[in-house]
């Protein structure tokens, strides 16, 4: 091969994987924002049962593409308390057997199925007025461009196949099985995507590029850089969601590495698996994680409490830090840059409250005196920062803002009111419902607890989206909280209909508890609001928001 077809060649493998990779984030993209509250709800409701928990991981990670985007989901439901441990170990077996389902289902090859689902998600993505139905539009539009990537990698692999150059390096794999993981399990690494790392081992293994042998052993290392993505990613994370995706690594990563050795001692064990290299190695990737998840589900009560010893509450070893104000009085010259950092300080008052609205849920379950009074500290904090933001832009002010600057000073001030609000329902509302419930011994009966369960999931998956578009001023994601905002009013609604009727039926715990059910929501449904608010001055300066309603 000379010089020129070299550089081709790599040109057209790493155009093709890049492109790889960025389709399989589209399609997890597109689930996220069209259907995160559907798999808060799957997992809420797998808590009590281990098979179903599995279940609801193999069902979202075959939506999401993605097993490390499961276990992200996982650990923050897990750091909320809403799952056990266990329960979250079980959802993350699943999510691995998932993660291998689908790479089953994107090598399937259909002539018209690329053409079809860019023609169906272009239409739907461009045309659809509904939000939900954009994101489909968008998965489909990923799909199809995934199986763009794969044949790209096939065109671009089948002349070098009879290479001398090309046969040597991968007989080096194929001989040396401990470098050929190593190698998987770092491109899953940089792909950031096990999902993407397999189909390009898989598609090289079906062109013959690949060995057998080393194709098998780069897919099992691909597992464990699958794993690896997971626990980097949670670092920050708290202990018990920690432990959960430690557990996870230990288990698949343990388990991929036996593997390779097993197959290095029997590499005959691959021809039962298939009669193409390709689809051998595949099959490898699922009977892999299958097995793995049947011999590991009777015992996630064990094995979390075996290896949560092994991870370090980093929240003891930090030092306690003094809280800095990003309301920099050297800017106060610079209007522009005073500006950006009141819009700093607002986007850290959003997150606390997130904190707070997250730790403020398990208190009517179980009532915490130090967390609650945690809380109100919080909102003492919230309250002086809110003053200050005030001060401080009313100091830049006087500097003299032009019309642009003027309009977006008042929106600042605005949502750090809306924002104050916000806290105020949360440490002064539902604080103190949840208070009177521990006080008077009350509880919400079964599908009232899960209803508030859900509606709080859907307005902390809707203050993400708002703090998100607090970072990037981005006009459609404005619009899709701005909706948002309008379906909470909805399900509220119906929530609050729900409860009527369970009243008629005479159920005790819901008219025992009738009052804190029904203010709990409109507090939820009041700091859902106080966000939205983040939403309306984009939309009117993109001309997408009428005087009453979106357009």
């Amino acid at each position: 091969m000379n010089d020129q077809n070299l550089i081709n060649f790599i040109l057209s493998i790493a155009g093709a994987a890049a492109l790889l990779i960025w389709s399989v984030r589209l399609v997890r993209t597109g689930v996220e924002r069209g259907f995160a509250n559907q798999l808060r709800l799957w997992f809420r409701l797998s808590a009590n049962n281990r098979l179903f928990a599995a279940g609801s991981g193999i069902g979202a990670a075959v939506f999401l593409q993605s097993s490390t985007a499961v276990a992200v989901l996982v650990s923050n439901f897990v750091a909320k308390g809403g799952l056990l441990t266990a329960t979250g170990l079980a959802i993350l077996l699943g999510a691995d057997v998932g993660s291998a389902v689908v790479t089953q289902l994107l090598l399937v090859r259909q002539p018209l199925l690329i053409p079809l689902c860019l023609l169906v998600g272009v239409t739907l993505f461009l045309r659809s007025e509904n939000s939900s139905a954009r994101q489909v539009g968008r998965i489909l539009i990923g799909l199809a461009l995934i199986f763009v990537s794969l044949d790209m990698i096939r065109a671009a692999t089948g002349p070098i196949v009879a290479n001398p150059g090309t046969q040597v390096v991968m007989g080096y794999l194929a001989r040396d099985l401990l470098t050929a993981f190593l190698v998987g399990a770092g491109l899953a690494w940089v792909f950031h995507s096990s999902v993407a790392a397999v189909l390009l081992f898989v598609t090289l293994a079906g062109q013959s590029v690949l060995p057998l042998a080393a194709a098998a052993a780069m897919v099992l290392g691909a597992n464990l850089g699958g794993a690896v993505i997971a626990y980097v990613l949670t670092l920050s994370a708290s202990l018990a969601s920690r432990r959960v995706v430690v557990a996870n690594l230990v288990l698949r990563g343990g388990g991929a590495i036996l593997a390779t050795i097993l197959i290095a001692a029997f590499p005959d064990l691959l021809a039962k698996l298939g009669t193409e290299p390709a689809r051998q190695a595949i099959n490898l990737h699922l009977v892999f994680n299958l097995l793995l998840a049947v011999l590991a589900l009777p015992f996630v009560g064990v094995l979390v409490s075996l290896i949560g010893p092994m991870v370090v509450d980093k929240s003891r070893l930090k030092s306690v830090l003094p809280a800095v104000s990003a309301l920099d009085p050297s800017a106060l010259d610079r209007p522009q840059r005073g500006l950006d950092c009141a819009s700093r300080e607002l986007l850290g008052m959003g997150q606390k409250i997130e904190q707070m609205l997250i730790m403020v849920e398990p208190l009517y379950d179980a009532w915490d005196a130090t967390v609650a009074q945690s809380i109100k500290d919080q909102d003492k904090a919230i309250k002086q920062t809110h003053l200050d933001l005030k001060l401080y832009l009313a100091r830049l002010g006087k500097a003299g803002l032009d019309d642009d600057m003027g309009r977006r000073s008042m929106e600042l001030a605005a949502t750090s009111t809306s924002l104050d609000a916000a806290s105020d329902a949360i440490a002064r509302i539902m604080l103190g419902l949840a208070k009177r419930m521990d006080t008077n011994g009350l509880q919400f009966s079964p599908k009232g607890r899960k209803e508030i369960g859900n509606f709080s999931d859907r307005v902390q998956n809707n203050i993400q989206l708002a703090l998100n578009v607090m970072m990037n001023q981005n006009p459609a994601e404005a619009r899709e909280l701005v909706a948002a905002k309008e379906k909470v009013g909805r399900v509220e609604q119906k929530m609050q209909r729900h409860h009527l009727g369970r009243l008629r039926e005479g159920l005790v715990e819901s008219i025992e508890t009738s009052n804190i059910h029904q203010e709990t929501l409109r507090a939820l449904k009041q700091v859902n609001a106080a966000f939205s608010v983040v939403g309306y001055p984009i939309l009117a300066k993109s001309g997408d928001l009428l005087k009453s309603r979106l357009t």
